[in-house]
């Protein structure tokens, strides 16, 4: 508590020291295209809204719009064009330190006479058109300003409705009651694999995000029956978009805090081009936070990342991206060497962790016609992950107790056509093709025979391909819906997945709107589990080559309501029938592959499990109004599974209930600077566990657990409030930010699970993390 009062102290000291006001001009710019195919539109009209005089400009015959000399503050702008739908652009918040630079979607207006203007309640809808159901758009200003969320893409949803955090000290999210290895990620249109440090084999989580908010745009999250373009995820798909760097002016960013320093660069390609590059590099050690006395173990851990975003522009019809992302994160921990000192059996293990991971992608989008648009899309990506333990036995010599080591690789190869049929429907086609490279290996410590045996040992390739094609049809201003298929093979097994989605919304009148959604959703079992070895008559087998895809019916219905101009409610209802779920076979096994969270499964396993959540949601949101904003996101749901015993169980993820406020205010205590406050307070149902045998355990010197109860027991409620302090000085040509997190600030000891200690034969309780603040400071220039 002394380090956290040191640190608010200075924040407000910040905040007191008086500087001289000025009034401080920046620049609003960007261009207008259509929403598909993505022409520019040149003659449309950009407007300042509330201005006096009015503010205002017109595109140039490249749908290039510039508002110039504009006091740096909040600004919602409208943008209107023959044809089209009026839009409304809410807080675009200016800083004196970079210019913002927009792209403006508009869509064209079936009826082409009554006006249309996108009010508040839209910012709900998504980037992604085909979007209809369980969706909205997240902007980088949110990864920034939510307590706790530290720019992370998946600490920040846990703000959004039916999604819970699985453990404190990553951000591996559970959505709706799902795995979390169930979540897709694709950056710019392509899947992407993990983009997290820390990772373990089979997860879509990890310690922290790789990406840079630096370089995100306006993305889409999406929790349920997803368009036909998103194929081989089970829960949720983050859809992430990079922004243009500054195509004529170069910009920086310094970031400096006790996770680390970023810097990032961006700025024209040459003078007169209109391409642009963007880049930031990452360094951190969190045995910073050690240091100054936060419990947080006693391993050192590293991590850096670089990612960067190049747009060429190559014609008047075409342009080329060159994107990409890699980080390298390691963690090792020494044993403790005098047993007097060993406190548990943790101390007489010494580790090594590594995760590696990285992509690049080329893209190349090209305007064939007014109603054509093609992109095409290569990348390669990868990932190496692994790990070493060994064990002090009583002599203090060391036996090894695990081996992993764990590389894939892939080069992905996509096209995606947009074409738009009439000003009613727009027809959305492509196919994914993916070859894959596998390299392998698992050995583990076995306590029956005492030395190390092999589980996994593969090295090779295989191929998965994956179409899909779906038509979006306005019906009328109210009435919109979708219909399509997606298609899935591994050709490793030759599993296979033909799948139907559906979505339609329908306005009741301007403040209400029905949407419901259907949609069947295959996926691929996690690489490893395909190469488990058996010995069988001393020959060794491979039990799970063949396993099927696991898939899932999603059934939504959701009512939509605008309260006000900036004020909206939302209730979504569903159900998920899951099957052809690994689980080991046997009428008193209780293993499935729902609950697995870590590493790979190397049981023999058979596609006949099965599962199924259900709930409902609400959802209250204030869009940020007069420097006040919050989301209020309530959830109800059960989240169970069965195996061939022919009993429903809890899953592990199943806490029922689930209540999170994320609020904030900005306060402009005097011209050019801005004091925010933020709050994110979360209240839900603990998740489960399984009951230790005691006497079992001490027996065998390890921790048994109860198979049969298998997560019968569930933890005690979660409860976790954060807050975040921040600072803004607006100087010329320059921005400062000071910011406090503080993750836990009652610094609640929230239980995470027991776990037995062989070294005084107890159960033992594990817990999430304490209060943990992060200080950083950031300059734009």
């Amino acid at each position: 508590m002394k380090v956290f009062s040191k640190l608010l102290f200075l924040l407000i000291f910040c905040t007191a020291h008086s500087v001289q006001a000025q009034q401080l001009k920046q620049t609003i710019r960007g261009t207008v295209v259509d929403h598909i195919t993505k022409a520019p539109l040149p003659g449309a009209t950009v407007v300042v809204l509330g201005s006096d005089p009015l503010i205002g400009t017109t595109t140039d015959k490249s749908g290039d719009f510039r508002l110039v000399d504009l006091p740096v503050g909040s600004y919602t702008l409208k943008v209107s064009f023959i044809g089209f739908k009026d839009v409304l652009l809410p807080n675009v918040k200016l800083n004196s330190g970079k210019e913002v630079v927009l792209t403006l979607f508009v869509e064209e207006d079936i009826t082409q006479i009554d006006e249309f203007i996108v009010t508040a309640d839209e910012k709900d809808r998504t980037i992604n058109d085909m979007i209809q159901v369980s969706g909205r758009t997240f902007s980088v200003e949110e990864t920034r300003k939510f307590a706790a969320a530290v720019n992370d893409p998946g600490r920040m949803a846990i703000s959004f409705p039916g999604v819970t955090g699985t453990d404190d000290g990553n951000n591996n999210i559970s959505i709706r009651g799902n795995s979390p290895n169930g979540l897709l990620w694709r950056m710019e249109g392509i899947d992407i694999p993990n983009p997290n440090h820390f990772v373990n084999p089979g997860t879509a989580g990890g310690g922290i995000s790789i990406l840079s908010s630096q370089l995100l745009s306006d993305s889409d999250f999406i929790t349920a029956a997803f368009p036909t373009e998103y194929g081989n995820a089970l829960s949720g798909v983050f859809d992430l978009n990079l922004r243009k760097g500054n195509n004529e002016n170069q910009e920086f960013t310094f970031q400096a805090g006790f996770l680390g320093v970023d810097l990032a660069a961006e700025g024209p390609i040459a003078k007169g081009y209109r391409g642009s590059y963007l880049v930031n590099y990452r360094y951190s050690t969190l045995s910073l936070l050690s240091k100054l006395g936060l419990p947080l173990g006693d391993f050192v851990t590293n991590f850096q990342d670089l990612s960067f975003n190049v747009f060429l522009p190559t014609g008047p019809k075409s342009t080329v991206t060159i994107f990409g992302f890699g980080g390298l994160s390691d963690q090792d921990g020494n044993a403790q060497k005098d047993s007097l000192k060993w406190e548990s059996d943790w101390d007489r293990y010494s580790s090594r962790f590594f995760s590696n991971t990285g992509a690049v992608g080329l893209k190349h989008s090209y305007i064939l016609n007014q109603s054509n648009f093609l992109q095409s899309t290569i990348l390669a990506s990868g990932n190496s992950l692994g790990s070493t333990s060994a064990r002090l036995d009583d002599n203090l010599n060391f036996q090894g107790r695990s081996n992993e080591n764990y590389s894939n690789s892939k080069i992905t190869l996509s096209s995606v056509l947009n074409t738009k049929i009439s000003a009613k429907a727009a027809l959305r086609s492509g196919f994914y093709l993916n070859q894959l490279y596998y390299n392998l290996r698992e050995d583990a410590f076995e306590e029956e025979i005492q030395s190390m045996q092999t589980h996994i040992n593969s090295k090779g390739n295989t191929q998965s391909v994956q179409a899909f094609s779906q038509l979006n049809y306005r019906a009328n201003e109210r009435l919109t819906f979708n219909l399509g298929l997606h298609y899935l093979q591994l050709l490793l097994n030759n599993s296979k997945s033909l799948e139907p989605r559906f979505s339609a919304s329908y306005a009741l009148d301007e403040k209400q709107r029905l949407s419901l959604g259907y949609g069947l959703h295959g996926q691929v079992q996690p690489l490893g589990t395909y190469f488990a070895e058996q010995e069988v008559n001393g020959q060794i087998i491979l039990p799970n080559e063949n396993l099927d895809l696991s898939k899932s019916h999603h059934f939504v219905l959701g009512y939509d309501r605008t309260l006000n101009s900036y004020l909206r409610m939302k209730v979504e209802t569903y159900y998920q029938h899951l099957f052809q779920i690994p689980i080991r076979s046997g009428a008193d096994e209780t293993y499935s592959i729902i609950n697995q969270q870590w590493t790979f499964t190397t049981d023999p396993l058979v596609n006949e499990g099965f599962g199924r959540n259900y709930g409902v949601e609400l959802t209250l949101e204030q869009f940020t109004y007069k420097g006040f904003y919050f989301l209020l996101s309530s959830s109800i749901y059960n989240s169970l599974y069965k195996t061939n015993e022919d009993v429903w169980r809890n899953t592990a993820y199943n806490g029922n209930y689930n209540v999170t406020l994320t609020a904030g205010k900005e306060y402009e205590l005097k011209k050019n600077r801005v004091f925010g406050v933020n709050l994110r307070s979360i209240y839900s149902g603990g998740l489960r566990d399984t009951p230790i045998d005691l006497d079992a355990s001490i027996e065998k010197g390890e921790g048994v657990y109860i198979e049969d109860q298998l997560f019968s027991e569930k933890n005690p409620s979660y409860f976790r409030a954060d807050l975040r302090f921040s600072l803004t000085k607006n100087k010329p040509k320059s921005t400062r930010i000071w910011s406090l997190d503080i993750q836990n600030a009652t610094n609640r000891k929230n239980v995470f699970g027991e776990y037995f200690e062989p070294l005084s034969n107890e159960i033992k309780t594990s817990y999430q993390a304490p209060l943990i603040p992060i200080l950083s400071y950031r300059v734009e220039f």
